[in-house]
């Protein structure tokens, strides 16, 4: 792994409470030697416009970029699939998009922040496992989804737009039997959790 095309530049983060606890960034930055990690996460809200948590939504906060990064990451799902918002349908690139639906949001980001900042390595992760509040993955919403159907919008989306995700869905280790291992609840990364994530993480943005 050679994490040295990443000594000093500048990475932002978005996505939901997982992104906000600033937990996995720090072992990154100080692993591949990202000169700054800014965070743009915020608790409890969806990658989708709509919800009552709109103002979070990650889709917006693509805004608040305001100088251009070497490396976003794009890190969301849980809170999609928990609020249930709805899965939509990929659309060609460059279309028209439903901001009010999964995959509407996550091509009206990824095209946002390619307009603006075409030389940017753009990521994406899927959403971890979880097992809390009766959503375990198991489980469909009120909309009919599993977890596992916004994970892979998510890869579809990175095909879509040759990017590169990370597949943390299948890849971290975060399952019903290692969660209470990973997590402080079932869901939300402890100290070990976090440790995984970046672990898997660094391999990750070394190779890409």
């Amino acid at each position: 792994m050679n994490g040295s095309r990443w000594r000093g530049a500048g990475w932002a983060t978005l996505g939901d409470s997982i992104t906000a606890a600033g937990g996995y960034q720090p072992l990154v930055q100080q692993a591949l030697g990202f000169a700054r990690a800014d965070n743009f996460g915020r608790g409890g809200c969806p990658l989708t416009a709509g919800s009552d948590r709109d103002e979070g939504a990650t889709v917006h906060m693509g805004r608040r970029l305001e100088a251009p990064y070497d490396c976003i990451t794009i890190f969301a799902g849980t809170n999609d699939y928990r609020l249930s918002m709805p899965l939509g349908e990929l659309r060609a690139v460059g279309g028209v998009f439903d901001d009010r639906t999964f995959f509407g949001a996550y091509q009206t980001l990824v095209e946002q922040l390619q307009s603006r900042y075409p030389l940017s390595r753009i990521n994406l992760w899927t959403p971890l496992q979880r097992d809390k509040d009766g959503y375990d993955g198991e489980r469909r919403n009120e909309v009919g989804c599993l977890l596992a159907d916004y994970a892979a919008a998510a890869i579809r989306v990175g095909q879509a737009y040759a990017l590169p995700v990370l597949d943390l869905y299948s890849v971290s280790g975060f399952n019903k039997l290692t969660l209470d291992t990973f997590t402080s609840d079932r869901l939300h990364p402890n100290e070990a959790g976090f440790r995984r994530i970046a672990d898997t993480a660094i391999s990750f943005l070394g190779a890409i």
